[in-house]
């Protein structure tokens, strides 16, 4: 445990924003899930609505710091990859 005021201050704060950030990252995750579950469905509609939410608020939580921009890349590269599976499929037995 910290001694000095300022450290049981930053303590505190930190605590804070770990506890804020992690709403961010626990509904990225849901809407993670989310999309490739209407993947999997192959429910075109739905997954890029849901897609197009997740990539919003992806970009909203890297411009907070609560991402990195990597991991925000990473993240929507797996959501677009995903993407791409479903509209080969469709076209292909168009």
């Amino acid at each position: 445990m910290p001694r000095l005021k300022s450290a049981i201050k930053r303590v505190r704060t930190s605590e804070r924003n770990r506890v804020h950030n992690l709403v961010y990252k626990t509904e990225i995750k849901t809407l993670l899930k989310k999309v490739f579950d209407y993947v999997s469905q192959k429910d075109s509609k739905s997954a890029i609505d849901t897609a197009n939410e997740a990539f919003a608020l992806i970009d909203r939580s890297t411009a907070k710091n609560i991402l990195h921009l990597n991991n925000a890349a990473h993240k929507k590269s797996k959501i677009s990859k995903w993407l791409k599976t479903l509209e080969s499929k469709s076209s292909t037995k168009s």
